[in-house]
């Protein structure tokens, strides 16, 4: 067995890594790039070795630095984690080189499955069902229009190398095929490398099922039976379920068995998924296949019992698979939500920043044997860069059955709390409580349907007037003193009829604007809060308080607030302007517009574009003097190793374009002005 490995990854997968690793004894060697000097990992590895300046070219994804820190710390062996270098063929060859054991498949594995078109090669003579598609060298635009022809559309167009949803994009008619080819092979080149695409037939409604495979070096193959994907944003997977739901015995045993074949067909070793996609009828196609430990791998973890990235260093270090396939069973089912920093209000733009307060459950710890287990890279303090993939944790629940997992799912994610970053929690708790999703079996295509409205708080939302005093409170809980700091406070012990009210404007998240009038009297009783909104008769409320505190600028209260049900917990954190609200199992964000300042997104509105997160720019489709209308394209702006296109929020005249293709922005920056 090995003394010391080095995981050349970050985040939480390096976590992972390292937790596994030390309890088996093995000693750690963590890498980071001056970007992430204080990250978890960095701190939680026995040694950590800086590999240079912040971009992955200079860092994660420069295989010498990384070779040059094994030979330093004497590693014996190299763990890729996921993303990165971890399906990259020249970094296991130089591990060969360098007499460092790659903790992953072999070279000619890597390269034959990197390539979707040569991999669906070496898979089709074992039988292995494929989606009709055009997989050829030939990458000209005449030659990809008349195969695009042949296949028919709606079709997609796939990067080669690609993986992580980058590289796709969906074609539904001749029209479309250059820009959509033009952007693809541009997506693909900056994050693979490798401009070359695929062509394939789309399949109508298809869910999205993969299967755990493992190969030891003593001709050994297993799978762990599979999982659901198909709650996916952009192809890229929100929410993977195991096992996956509505899958008859014989389909289960048939596509893990496909799964099997493919993998023997390549002389696997290791950890490695193979992913089909699943029509209605139930038959099933080849995709591809990942050679590599997969973000979802906790779902198998949970309901097959086993530490598949202590399978992953023992097969490694030439030790056969623990079980045979006999031996493989699964119990209850589980689930994993993706934590990303993004703002589902915009579009899902990618979100950085400090994070100011991360808080989890108590029970949210690595252990396979509970109910709950986060996996994360974030902890109050720390902040969130622009350089690398926005995901900052993975959530994944059990239960002993899917009803009991998807409940605890949306418990749990009504408990995390994630203050002064942009996040994903609430919109995701919106999708687990979908129909659609509830019902379970649904397709790819669920989160399109879902639209804009996915974005807002699909949860029941309370009266107002309760939400109101809540704001109340947190407006008097700002006052260091309780009882004499405000003026309203000190008139409490005065008998009136019509109490003296304090009146804030606030706004919500979904641009509701509310003129709220308030009087807070404190009482032994706890507290008594009267609220008016928008011209309703004054209602009174009974509050709670349980705890009340402050650290710098964030302010918090928790209690209980009478309802129509009895009393509902609250927890109220108010950060700079913004007052986080959680009643119960529903969140609400409320911004207090504050009246000694204008919000720098009032004073700039409708003037231009500007940049909604710091980035490149590799796109601009527009000049001086150019009249456009809303919804038009106006610059395209690469972020966080994806594209986005920012338009017209109006139609305008184009005044000036600010910044050109290959200049580095930061957020905020101004993109493109508009005529007055």
């Amino acid at each position: 067995m090995f003394q010391k490995i080095l995981i050349a990854n970050r985040g939480e997968i390096a976590r992972r890594i390292n937790r596994t690793a030390q309890a088996m004894g093995i000693a750690t060697v963590a890498v980071y790039s001056e970007a992430d000097a204080q990250a978890l990992h960095v701190r939680e590895c026995d040694e950590a070795v800086c590999i240079g300046p912040a971009p992955a070219s200079e860092s994660y994804l420069n295989i010498g630095k990384i070779m040059a820190a094994a030979k330093a710390t004497g590693a014996q062996a190299i763990h890729p984690g996921y993303g990165f270098l971890s399906e990259n063929a020249a970094f296991a060859q130089a591990c060969a080189d360098a007499g460092v054991v790659f903790i992953g498949p072999g070279v000619q594995a890597i390269r034959t499955m990197g390539s979707k078109s040569e991999a669906k090669a070496c898979v089709q003579p074992a039988g292995v069902p494929l989606i009709p598609g055009y997989f050829g060298a030939d990458q000209s635009l005449p030659t990809l229009q008349a195969e695009a022809a042949r296949i028919g559309y709606p079709l997609m167009i796939k990067a080669v190398a690609g993986g992580g949803g980058k590289g796709i994009r969906v074609v539904n008619s001749s029209d479309e095929l250059p820009a959509a080819l033009e952007s693809c092979q541009r997506e693909a080149k900056n994050a693979f490398g490798d401009a070359t695409v695929m062509l394939e037939k789309q399949i109508i409604r298809p869910r999205h099922v993969e299967v755990q495979v493992f190969a030891d070096s003593h001709g050994h193959v297993v799978h762990l039976y599979e999982r659901d994907c198909s709650a996916q944003r952009r192809h890229q997977k929100v929410i993977e379920e195991a096992p996956a739901h509505g899958l008859s015995q014989a389909l289960r045993e048939a596509i893990g068995q496909t799964a099997v074949q493919v993998a023997r067909a390549v002389n696997y070793l290791g950890a490695g998924t193979v992913e089909f996609l699943l029509d209605a009828r139930g038959d099933y196609y080849f995709m591809e296949m990942n050679t590599r430990l997969q973000v979802e791998h906790p779902v198998t973890e949970m309901i097959a019992g086993f530490d598949l990235v202590e399978w992953q260093i023992r097969i490694a270090a030439g030790e056969p698979l623990p079980v045979q396939q006999a031996d493989i069973s699964t119990f209850g089912h589980a689930f994993e939500a993706r934590l990303y920093a993004e703002n589902p209000e915009q579009g899902f733009l990618p979100a950085i920043g400090e994070v100011v307060l991360w808080e989890t459950p108590p029970a949210a710890e690595f252990n396979r044997s509970q109910a709950v287990r986060l996996d994360g890279a974030i902890a109050s303090g720390l902040s969130v860069t622009p350089h690398y993939d926005p995901m900052i944790g993975k959530l994944i629940v059990w239960g002993e059955d899917r009803a009991q997992a998807l409940s605890l799912l949306v418990k749990t994610l009504s408990q995390l709390r994630c203050v002064g970053l942009k996040n994903n929690l609430q919109w995701l708790k919106s999708l687990c409580l979908h129909p659609e999703f509830q019902a379970g079996g649904y397709d790819t295509g669920l989160i399109d349907r879902m639209g804009v409205e996915s974005a807002a708080d699909s949860s029941a939302q309370p009266m107002p007037i309760v939400l109101a005093a809540l704001a109340a409170v947190a407006r008097w809980g700002q006052q260091t003193d309780w009882q004499t700091a405000d003026p309203l406070a000190r008139l409490d012990g005065f008998s009136s009829a019509v109490p003296l009210m304090r009146q804030d404007h606030w706004q919500t998240r979904h641009d509701d604007r509310w003129v709220v009038k308030s009087h807070v009297a404190a009482l032994k009783s706890g507290l008594l809060v009267r609220t008016q909104v928008a011209g309703s008769s004054v209602v009174a409320l009974s509050v709670q308080v349980s705890s009340r505190a402050r650290q710098g600028d964030l302010n918090r209260i928790q209690g209980e607030v009478q309802s129509d049900a009895g009393f509902k917990p609250f927890d109220l954190i108010w950060h700079r302007d913004q007052l986080h609200v959680h009643l119960g199992d529903c969140q609400h964000t409320l911004l207090w517009l504050n009246p000694t300042h204008i919000r720098a997104d009032d004073a700039h509105s409708g003037h231009g574009v500007a940049a909604p997160m710091p980035g490149k720019v590799f796109a601009v489709h527009v000049k001086p003097g150019d009249a456009v209308k809303k919804g038009q394209a106006l610059v395209g702006l690469e972020a966080m190793k994806m594209e986005h296109t920012l338009t017209a929020p109006k139609d305008a005249v184009v005044k000036a374009v600010v910044h050109q293709v290959g200049e580095q922005v930061a957020e905020g920056t101004e993109l493109v002005e508009f005529e007055e």
